[in-house]
């Protein structure tokens, strides 16, 4: 594969991709035609896959450690959703003909930042030219035996956590997409959110004492449908206690934004995740132990729907989906 006159896949690979494998035995340098994974004992291996297309996940003038930053970020909220922790992913890139040295520095840098942060490496993957960027990851995280966490513990009298904050990356993507105008502070913010939006790996620390978890990459109102459908369950979510900065806050007071935006969109990479409260002490603990914000915003009853201040909601737009 030859993108350009001056950039081929072996001169990619050489350039930018060895150095992301860490040196790692499992990968051979790249110089075989696939990997290994080494397995340790009483550790289930947890395996997720994310595809993002540019027009349809980000924007054509994204910058490309943003880039870099959704498709790492994506999968990571997946593996800490199971309860499990990363050790190695694969990279699959089709890029255009306009891709340079500069965007794959930017991108590479970017990808080699997370992996030192969170501990993993990139174990192999392929390339291809196309008319846009498309980027596909597997990643491999590890979970204990017995203790992957899924969506289907929830219990009725379990109580709701968020993690995190919720609604700034929806605010962000209204901002590029100038649907609402804001100053310049919060533009700034907001828009930061949007292209570098962070995931919590809070999974793996909480996976004796959680019963059901799910990343929110779709939506909170859609994310948490999908745990709820699983034992035919409802939620009874407190709108006080829902995780908004104060940011946020401002503009749902002003009118600005809608709380329904900020509880139907995607791209916070936060977590749901249910416990019994007897857990509730524990968890907290834990929370604080690693720096990590938690929120309790509801419990699970046993009515199907989700409530909002004792008022069931009407949910026209739960979640992004493709080919809705």
């Amino acid at each position: 594969m030859k993108i350009n006159s001056q950039i081929s896949e072996q001169y990619i690979i050489n350039k930018f991709l060895k150095k992301l494998n860490l040196k790692k035995k499992e990968t051979y340098n790249f110089k075989n035609d696939a990997a290994f994974i080494k397995n340790p004992k009483n550790k289930h291996i947890v395996i997720t896959t994310d595809t993002i297309l540019e027009s349809i996940d980000f924007f054509k003038n994204d910058p490309p450690d943003s880039i870099a930053n959704k498709i790492i970020t994506c999968n990571l909220s997946d593996i800490s959703s199971m309860g499990a922790y990363p050790y190695a992913y694969t990279l699959s890139l089709c890029l255009p003909k306009t891709i340079n040295n500069n965007w794959l520095k930017k991108f590479t840098k970017k990808l080699l930042y997370l992996q030192k942060k969170y501990n993993f490496f990139l174990i192999g993957g392929d390339l291809s030219e196309s008319k846009k960027i498309v980027i596909s990851s597997s990643f491999f995280g590890f979970a204990s035996k017995g203790k992957i966490l899924n969506r289907l513990g929830a219990l009725t009298n379990h109580e709701i956590w968020i993690t995190g904050n919720i609604g700034e990356s929806a605010i962000g993507l209204k901002i590029k997409q100038k649907k609402i105008k804001l100053n310049y502070n919060n533009k700034k913010y907001f828009l930061n959110k949007y292209l570098y939006p962070s995931h919590c790996s809070f999974g793996d620390k909480i996976c004796k004492y959680a019963s059901s978890s799910i990343d929110i990459s779709d939506g909170f109102y859609g994310d948490l449908s999908h745990l709820l459908k699983e034992k035919n369950l409802g939620a009874s979510i407190n709108s006080k206690l829902l995780p908004f900065s104060k940011r946020a806050k401002d503009l749902i007071l002003n009118k600005i934004v809608k709380i329904n935006l900020l509880l139907s969109s995607g791209d916070d990479y936060q977590l749901i995740f249910t416990a019994s409260p007897k857990n509730s002490l524990k968890i907290k603990r834990i929370a604080k132990k690693n720096n990590i914000k938690i929120t309790r915003v509801g419990k699970i009853i046993d009515r199907k729907g989700i409530y909002l201040d004792n008022r069931k909601i009407k949910i026209i737009n739960k979640s992004f989906q493709h080919f809705a």
